[in-house]
């Protein structure tokens, strides 16, 4: 199969922040929290992993940034529920930004 005929190559999930390339353990890891975390911020809904075939959760680079900053507010003394509410929050806002931003732009 040649990258023209399989339109996701090894490079594009590189590339892809909402690829799932990290296991539980790996993502745990990487940010700084233990598995347990990451199976609490998923039960408060902040993030949903997906699951590999055999039902084990995979994490993406976008996934773990926002688990990152949960774990920030949840350091800092913050309740594990309102960290996740104030991080979707936060993204929230952002997206709004940017949407706003990009409404403003003059066209033509």
């Amino acid at each position: 199969m040649t990258p023209e005929t399989h339109p996701h190559t090894t490079t594009d999930r590189l590339d892809d922040d909402d690829y799932p390339a990290y296991t539980m353990g790996r993502a745990a890891e990487m940010i700084g929290a233990t598995p347990g975390f990451l199976r609490a911020i998923g039960e408060a809904r902040l993030i949903t992993p997906l699951r590999s075939d055999g039902g084990h959760r995979r994490y993406s680079r976008y996934q773990l940034r926002i688990a990152a900053r949960a774990r920030e507010l949840v350091d800092a003394g913050t309740p594990i529920e309102a960290a996740c509410r104030i991080v979707i929050l936060e993204d929230q806002l952002e997206e709004a930004l940017r949407l706003n931003e990009e409404l403003r732009k003059p066209t033509g």
